[in-house]
C-alpha cells in the first residue's frame, strides 16, 4: 500500500509516519508539509533515510502542487492530517486557519477525485462545542456541530466539506474526531510540554484561571493505531470518535508534572482565561471500539509519566524552539 500523510512532520502527524513505517514495512509513504513553525525535519529525524519514505515540502492549499503529487505518486490512501491548531494563534490570526484547514482540506480533496481509494481526515472533538463541568453527557458522532473558536469552526468547516465530497462526489472518505493528544514531539505551546518543560527551566506554569475545565486524553500513539484501524476496517462515509474517557482538569495535569519532577507548587500562576475558553469535551467512543476492534492501550497514569521524562531526556530538541 501507498500512503500520502499531509502534516507529516508535526506532533501527530510525525508520530503516525513513524508508526505506519515500523508496523508495515512493505508500505510506501510520502509526507507533505509545509515545515511551518510546528513542522519540524528533527521529528523524523530517524527514519529519513527509510527507502519507502519520501518528503515533499509544500502547502495542502497548493492545487498544482498537490496535483501534481496525486498524479505521480498514486497514493491508494491519503491521510489528511496538516492543520494549524493553536486556539490563542487562532484568536489572533483567525485567517490562516481558515485558509489552511478548510481551503487547504477543498484542495487536497478536490485532487483526490476518482484517483484514492481511501481519504480519510483527521479532525477534533472541539467541533462540538463543549459540555457542562457536571453534565453526564457524551459527544457521540451525530451530536450537532457546535464550534465556538476560530480553530474549533475551521475544523468543523473542512469536516463538511470532506463529508460534501462523499455525498457529492462520492469520494471514500472518512473522519475521526479524537480527544486532546499528548506525548513525544509536541510542539511546546501546548498544556502538557509547555508546563513540563517550564517546570524543567524552574520557570512559571501559566494555568487558566478556568482551571477545572477539563479534556479527554489520549496518547498519541493509540491515536495513530485508531487511524491505522479506521483507514484498514473502517466504513466509507463514516465519522469515528477517538476517545479514552479519561477526563483531567488543568489543576490535576498540573499537579502530575509538579509531582513527578519534584518541583514546587509555587511555579504554578494564574493566568486570564483565553477568549471563548471550553469548559469540557468527552467523547462517547464505543462505535469505533464495537465496529472496528480499537480500544486505547496505554494507560494514562503511565503514559503521561513516560511524556514527561521524554521531554526531561530530550532537551536537545525542544530548548532551540523556546530560546528562539
Amino acid at each position: 500500500m501507498k500512503l500520502l500523510v499531509t502534516g507529516g512532520l508535526g506532533f501527530i502527524g510525525s508520530n503516525f509516519v513513524r508508526y505506519i513505517l515500523d508496523k508495515y514495512p512493505n508500505y510506501e509513504l510520502i509526507n507533505l508539509d509545509k515545515v511551518t513553525y510546528c513542522g519540524r525535519y528533527e521529528n523524523l529525524k530517524d527514519i529519513e533515510n527509510n527507502p519507502n519514505y519520501t518528503f515533499v515540502k509544500g502547502d495542502i492549499g497548493n492545487q498544482e502542487l498537490v496535483e501534481h503529487i496525486i498524479n505521480h505518486h498514486k497514493p491508494d490512501v491519503v491521510v489528511n492530517i496538516a492543520a494549524e491548531s493553536h486556539n490563542d494563534n487562532a484568536i489572533k490570526d483567525p485567517h490562516i486557519f481558515v485558509k489552511t484547514n478548510v481551503l487547504g482540506t477543498q484542495v487536497l480533496l478536490h485532487a483526490c477525485l476518482d484517483k484514492v481509494k481511501r481519504f480519510h481526515h483527521v479532525s477534533t472533538c472541539e467541533v462540538y462545542g463543549d459540555l457542562d463541568l457536571d453534565s453526564d453527557e457524551k459527544f457521540t458522532e451525530s451530536t450537532r456541530y457546535a464550534p465556538k473558536s476560530p480553530y474549533n469552526a475551521s475544523k468543523a468547516g473542512s469536516d463538511h466539506i470532506v463529508m460534501a465530497y462523499y455525498h457529492t462526489f462520492g469520494l471514500p472518505v472518512t473522519i475521526s474526531n479524537a480527544g486532546n493528544n499528548y506525548g513525544p514531539y509536541q510542539y511546546p505551546e501546548k498544556l502538557i510540554p509547555l508546563f513540563v518543560t517550564n517546570a524543567i527551566e524552574n520557570k512559571k506554569l501559566p494555568l487558566f484561571k478556568s482551571s477545572q475545565n477539563k479534556r479527554e486524553w489520549i496518547h498519541v500513539l493509540d491515536h495513530c493505531r485508531a487511524i491505522d484501524a479506521i483507514i484498514h476496517k473502517g466504513k466509507v462515509g463514516q465519522y469515528y470518535n477517538v476517545g479514552t474517557g479519561v477526563e483531567k482538569n488543568i489543576e490535576e495535569i498540573t499537579k502530575i508534572i509538579l509531582n513527578h519532577l519534584q518541583k514546587p507548587e509555587s511555579l504554578k500562576e494564574y493566568v486570564p482565561d483565553r477568549k471563548s475558553h471550553d469548559r469540557r469535551y468527552l467523547l462517547d467512543s464505543s462505535k469505533i471500539m464495537n465496529e472496528i476492534g480499537w480500544a486505547p492501550e496505554i494507560d494514562f497514569d503511565q503514559g503521561i509519566k513516560e511524556t514527561i521524562d521524554w521531554y526531561k531526556e530530550n532537551e536537545w530538541w525542544w530548548r532551540p524552539l523556546k530560546n528562539a
